[in-house]
């Protein structure tokens, strides 16, 4: 019997990057995108490689090529660190299961490194098989931590639990990460909300501007870590705007919606970096009279629209720009 499973790509709808922070977001599954695995019981265990993960190029443009459009890191080192934190976590719990072998593999069409978390869909799909093959029960609220674990502590990757609570839950989600809480539970709060609250929205991106996010969020942990009054304020002031976006949501008011969405843009740009490219990609989006922010740490940016006709004018726009525009998917 083959299993397999899937994790969405996701979008930052407001709080991003206060997440790693202690603070709050509103996150949702976009089902654009996503990434597959496909599992099932052999002699040996064995991981697949897919071709973007493959050492054997046509030329040296070739291996250029596929380092402009990939990155550097492949799928493999994904999976193989969810298998090895799904076995500590069931040896550290005394979780029993057959002794068996499998054969795995993946797919994905989440464009990678570009903020929609290609990376966590992979080891998130990984870890509902794992849990599928071998009938291992993880409570749902700690699996995204577990997840998290396997990025930050087997593969030295900085990150934030947001990707991995909306990976686990899907559809529309508010997380509350308040350290007291977090620490004690190892988990946020995390509440489901009505996708049919949600105002129209775009989400835009460029694979041009792929990037590891990780070495994006570096310099601002270290500042947070020694307690920097502007990096912590302002990251406090991003986890906030996502407990009001909720309140403006569940009041149907989106116009506030808009002016938080971008305010989240606004403060970030005070403490991060930004190039000159994601900055026209925010730009470009705003002359249309669209809201816009980072859907997660650069590459995409997510947004309301009004209409039909303001969102042509985006996809017009964006087109001249490089970028692409989708309406998110969502259930």
């Amino acid at each position: 019997m083959i299993i397999e499973s899937r994790a969405y790509a996701r979008a930052g709808l407001l709080g991003n990057p206060s997440d790693g922070y202690f603070g709050k977001t509103i996150s949702i599954s976009v089902r654009n995108f996503g990434a597959q695995i496909s599992l099932y019981q052999t002699p040996q265990l064995c991981i697949e490689s897919q071709k973007q993960d493959m050492m054997v190029y046509k030329n040296i443009y070739d291996l250029y090529e596929a380092i402009q459009l990939h990155g550097y890191y492949g799928g493999d080192r994904l999976i193989k660190a969810a298998i090895k934190k799904f076995l500590s976590y069931c040896e550290a719990h005394h979780i029993r299961f057959d002794y068996k072998n499998f054969t795995v593999r993946y797919q994905s069409s989440i464009p990678r490194q570009v903020g929609l978390a290609g990376s966590s869909a992979i080891i998130t799909a990984t870890f509902k098989a794992l849990m599928a093959f071998y009938k291992v029960k993880i409570p749902k609220e700690l699996l995204p931590t577990l997840i998290l674990k396997t990025e930050t502590e087997e593969l030295g990757i900085n990150a934030g639990l947001q990707d991995r609570v909306i990976q686990v839950y899907e559809g529309c989600v508010y997380m509350d990460f308040e350290k007291a809480y977090l620490q004690k539970n190892d988990h946020g709060r995390y509440e489901a909300l009505d996708v049919a609250l949600l105002p129209k929205l775009y989400i835009a991106y460029r694979t041009d501007l792929s990037k590891v996010s990780g070495k994006i969020l570096g310099n601002i942990k270290s500042r947070f870590d020694a307690g920097e009054p502007e990096v912590v304020e302002t990251l406090h002031k991003i986890g906030e705007l996502a407990l009001e976006g909720k309140k403006a949501l569940q009041a149907g008011d989106i116009k506030t919606m808009n002016q938080l969405i971008d305010a989240n843009f606004d403060l970030r740009k005070k403490i991060m970096p930004i190039s000159e490219a994601n900055l026209r990609l925010i730009q470009t989006a705003r002359l249309c009279g669209a809201s816009a922010k980072f859907a997660g740490s650069g590459g995409s940016i997510i947004g309301i629209y009004n209409d039909d006709e303001m969102l042509n004018h985006l996809i017009v726009e964006m087109k001249k720009i490089g970028a692409r525009v989708i309406k998110p998917y969502i259930i």
